[in-house]
């Protein structure tokens, strides 16, 4: 079991102790330490059994900037830290209302390719025989991004291809359909990803961080638990600035200027809030009990629950 993965294990299953990591792990200064460094900081709690409080930044930095599944150090632009500063601007536009269908998908695109590459990045890769990126994965990846990228601009499809000027209308594809699609694109886009996991399986560990085998049934909820809380943090982004702007639309008819910072503000401040949450939802030490896996992995498992790398 590599050494971040045993880092997660320890901290439990406590939800607030997660929130209270993740937001430490979140620190965009992290970005700036070298692929040395971080090489030296998981070297570091791989060798130490018990860390001080001196350790602490060298664990944030090995947990923040290396991949709990290999050790591998990720790149800069998909590190945990980096996706508020790359996707909120991304969220924040694609959120808006638009003047045409071009750029609804442009913003689209970005944001939902972004989004693949970071699955990608932090999926499990325990079973992968080739470091390359497969041909099947590519294609896989290619359909996705499309996908998503038409299926994201659907409320400005509408609004042009019908043309509709009726204001309840308008209100309806701008601020009440986004919701469920962000929620449910999010979903859609780890799922497919990461679809090779569900099929091969990932590797599983026991209590003592013995590898028992591979398991399917690991790899299904490793991937669903992250398109889960993937899609909690789209949703929610989505819900409460478009919920605020109805709640404040009379204001807005007599300042209309105030409309456009109104939502800026508030798409923000909401992604920037939910990412921790989100990402604390599930640990990325992942469990499953012993039963739920594969008859052939039971019996040389020790104890009744066993661990996993879930991804983010």
């Amino acid at each position: 079991m590599d050494a971040n993965l045993l880092q997660w294990k320890n901290q439990g299953q406590s939800f607030l102790s997660r929130l209270r990591t993740w937001v430490c792990l979140l620190d965009p200064s992290l970005l700036l330490s070298s692929n040395a460094e971080i090489l030296k900081a998981h070297s570091l709690i791989g060798s130490t059994e018990k860390l001080d409080g001196k350790d602490e930044a060298a664990v944030n930095l090995s947990l923040s900037s290396s991949h709990p599944g290999s050790g591998a150090v990720l790149p800069l632009f998909f590190r945990p830290p980096a996706y508020l500063p790359i996707s909120g601007p991304l969220v924040v536009a694609s959120l808006l209302p638009h003047s045409g269908v071009k750029a609804a998908m442009f913003w689209q695109f970005l944001l939902q390719s972004y989004n693949a590459g970071f699955s990608y990045v932090h999926r499990n890769s325990s079973t992968e025989k080739e470091k390359t990126t497969s041909l099947t994965q590519l294609l896989l990846m290619v359909g996705t991004v499309s996908y998503t990228t038409c299926a994201g601009a659907l409320p400005q499809i509408f609004i042009d291809r019908l043309r509709i000027r009726s204001p309840p209308l308008q209100t309806l594809c701008r601020s009440v359909l986004p919701i469920p699609l962000s929620a449910a694109l999010a979903f859609f886009n780890v799922l497919t990803v990461r679809h090779q996991e569900t099929e091969t399986g990932i590797q599983v560990f026991d209590c003592n961080g013995n590898p028992v085998g591979v398991s399917k049934a690991a790899g299904s909820k490793a991937v669903w638990e992250t398109a889960l809380s993937r899609a909690v943090l789209f949703g929610t982004t989505a819900v409460v600035p478009n919920l605020l702007v109805l709640f404040l639309q009379r204001f807005f008819q007599r300042n209309s200027l105030l409309m456009a910072p109104c939502r800026h503000i508030s798409v923000a401040l909401v992604f920037g809030l939910m990412i921790p949450v989100s990402f604390s939802l599930f640990s990325p030490a992942g469990t499953i009990n012993r039963e739920s896996v594969e008859e052939e992995l039971q019996a040389g498992a020790s104890g009744q629950t066993l661990f996993y790398h879930r991804g983010l």
